[in-house]
């Protein structure tokens, strides 16, 4: 364990225990807030298009209810771009404990909704309303639990320590489908459609107190109050506007950062979202085994992301990146086939395989971006790279993703494919123009040093 006083460049560090619980922190409130936003996504696939939309086909329906899903990471960059602004001007621990009280109340609100059939076009709207609070809460979640692990950690480890958030994503979409998968085992079809499928939503008051109590216990970033003291010493507070000065110093590393997620967020909705309406309306068969599957998956998934951070601090983010890139794009043309050839195993292998090349991107990214933006804007730079990308990735997906497809009779997974492809072309390219960051300090900004007294 390292000391109070030693770090690799000679500043104060936190000690082992320290990191230890900033990182649970950070990992337990982050899988809470993405439990209840892919519980959204995997709910839309199952049942939202017939309560939400019931006068459309079934197909369509389930078209609508992913245009909600998709109107979630619209309003994301929103979040970041609020959140950035008041976590690099006042904090990171108090966005973060905002965003998981916004997050938490919204997923239970949709729990209470009542559908299309009891009050009409008001369900839809208000169903809606709710997916744009989530969107904006998770907008915001995502760079401050990085940054705080990332500030906390030892340039040496910060892939590692910096990972665990990230297995909170894997972790929230394990619990989600987790929860789907049990009700399915245990609840006939008519039973789930009918008050079944709220049951996770509500669960999720519980998982928030939980997160809640435990992000309150811990202390700020350091590194954020050394770049605060710094920015106040030179009387540059008054003016200080994040996203200006992010659009000002640093636009290179937010159009690299948004290029970076685009193989990484396209293929990850692929194989774990659009997948589940693929088996069930496409090849009509029973959402069991494919939520089994997802369960499998992501427990290796959760395992594989921090061993993939820890490999990121030897070998560089930039080398896993480009391998996870190229393996997505290579793995989409066969996740296809063995969906199509059916049988647990071979559902199985596509999704455990797709999730560990995505962890070959996901994983070193939170250093990666916490690495490209200087302290007093970092939690702005990164979320507004992050947030943005996910509306022209992730949000339209499952979107682009059926329209490609086609109709259930002459589906087209070939097309869906090349779509990955494309966006692995567009990452590789990022991931070139970026410089590699590993074991660098996190103690710089142009921002401080341009400042002026």
């Amino acid at each position: 364990m390292h000391t109070q006083a030693e770090t690799s460049a000679g500043d104060p560090q936190r000690s082992g225990a320290s990191i230890v619980k900033v990182v649970f922190a950070s990992l337990i409130g982050t899988a809470v807030e993405w439990y209840d936003f892919f519980l959204y996504g995997s709910a839309a696939a199952l049942v939202f298009g017939a309560l939400f939309f019931p006068s459309s086909d079934p197909l369509t329906g389930t078209l609508l209810a992913f245009g909600t899903y998709a109107l979630g990471f619209v309003a994301r960059p929103l979040g970041g771009i609020v959140f950035g602004h008041f976590g690099d001007k006042v904090g990171r621990k108090k966005m973060l404990v905002t965003s998981l009280m916004l997050m938490g109340g919204a997923t239970i609100a949709i729990g209470l909704l009542p559908t299309y059939e009891t009050i009409g076009v008001a369900a839809p709207i208000l169903l809606l309303a709710m997916r744009l609070l989530q969107g904006f809460a998770v907008g915001g979640e995502w760079g401050g639990a990085v940054l705080m692990a990332a500030e906390h950690g030892s340039d040496e480890k910060r892939g590692f320590w910096s990972s665990w958030p990230q297995a909170g994503v894997a972790m929230g979409n394990l619990l989600a489908t987790g929860v789907l998968w049990m009700l399915a085992a245990v609840q006939s079809e008519d039973a789930f459609n009918a008050w079944g499928w709220r049951i996770p939503f509500i669960l999720s008051a519980v998982l928030v107190l939980v997160g809640l109590w435990v992000r309150l216990s811990i202390e700020e970033s350091p590194v954020f109050a050394e770049a605060k003291a710094e920015i106040a010493e030179k009387q540059t507070t008054a003016s200080h506007m994040p996203l200006l000065e992010v659009i000002k110093n640093y636009p290179r590393e937010v159009f690299i950062a948004m290029g970076m997620r685009m193989a990484e967020n396209i293929s990850y909705y692929i194989f774990t979202i659009v997948v589940i309406t693929y088996i069930t309306e496409y090849n009509g068969a029973d959402k069991g085994p494919i939520l089994q599957a997802l369960l499998i998956g992501s427990i290796v998934h959760f395992v594989w992301i921090p061993i993939v951070g820890a490999i990121s601090d030897k070998v560089g983010r930039r080398p896993l990146y480009l391998a996870g890139a190229i393996g997505v794009a290579v793995w989409s043309f066969i996740f296809f086939d063995l969906v199509d050839k059916g049988g647990q195993g071979n559902l199985i292998l596509a999704v455990v395989v797709g999730l560990m090349l995505h962890a070959l991107m996901y994983a070193p990214q939170a250093a990666f971006f916490s690495e490209l933006f200087g302290t007093s804007v970092r939690y702005t730079g990164a979320s507004v790279g992050y947030q943005l990308a996910s509306i022209f990735a992730g949000a339209l997906a499952p979107i682009i993703a059926l329209e490609l497809l086609g109709s259930t009779e002459e589906k087209n997974t070939t097309a869906v494919a090349i779509y990955v492809c494309v966006a692995s072309a567009l990452t590789i390219v990022a991931v070139l123009f970026a410089k590699e960051t590993r074991a660098s300090s996190l103690r710089h900004d142009r921002v401080v040093r341009d400042a002026h007294v």
